[in-house]
């Protein structure tokens, strides 16, 4: 796998191994189809749900140790669709490469972006600090580059499913290439 398609893979790895750079317009219809709507009696509550919702994911991801596979599915319960996926081929290629991934990720600000009507898809803005986040290959190597940015800004989109206790998961992460910064 190439560092590009690496970054790619998940924010951690993304602000990890290649910073902010810019990536694909999401796709305005994540996959999968979300289930029935969750349930949330406001806007408020919804997005309230995707906070912590990412919360849990990127501390799944920080807790989510290079050498143990059985670590990457905390990870995993908090994804579907893109992410997911990415989730998937990222973590197991870190560990068939003896990468070792040290510090964690920050999340700094989370502000709501967009929801649809039956709030089953919604969209967040994060602002996260990798600073401390490094990973090395075997010979002890930083595999980040060296122009990444240590705040970086996100978009982070989610859909409603009954296997999650907060009623979403994480369907995609993207570096924000329209200017925004944190």
């Amino acid at each position: 796998m190439s560092r590009r398609a690496i970054v790619a893979a998940t924010v951690l790895m993304l602000a990890v191994l290649a910073g902010c750079a810019a990536q694909p317009a999401p796709n305005p219809n994540p996959t999968p189809t979300p289930t029935p709507t969750p349930g949330f009696t406001s806007e408020a509550d919804a997005y309230r749900a995707a906070e912590d919702t990412y919360r849990a994911y990127v501390d799944a991801a920080n807790a989510a140790d290079t050498r143990d596979p059985a670590t990457f599915e905390d990870v995993y319960k908090w994804a579907t669709g893109d992410a997911l996926a990415a989730d998937k081929k990222t973590f197991p290629e870190l560990y068939s490469k003896h990468a070792v991934k040290t510090g964690d990720a920050v999340i700094m600000t989370v502000e709501s972006r967009e929801a649809d009507e039956r709030l089953s898809k919604l969209a967040i803005d994060v602002c996260q600090d990798v600073s401390h986040v490094d990973v090395r290959n075997e010979a002890g190597d930083s595999l980040v580059d060296p122009s990444r940015p240590d705040v970086q800004m996100l978009l982070v989109r989610l859909v409603s499913s009954d296997q999650s206790p907060t009623g979403l998961l994480v369907s995609g992460i993207w570096s924000r290439s329209d200017g925004v910064t944190c």
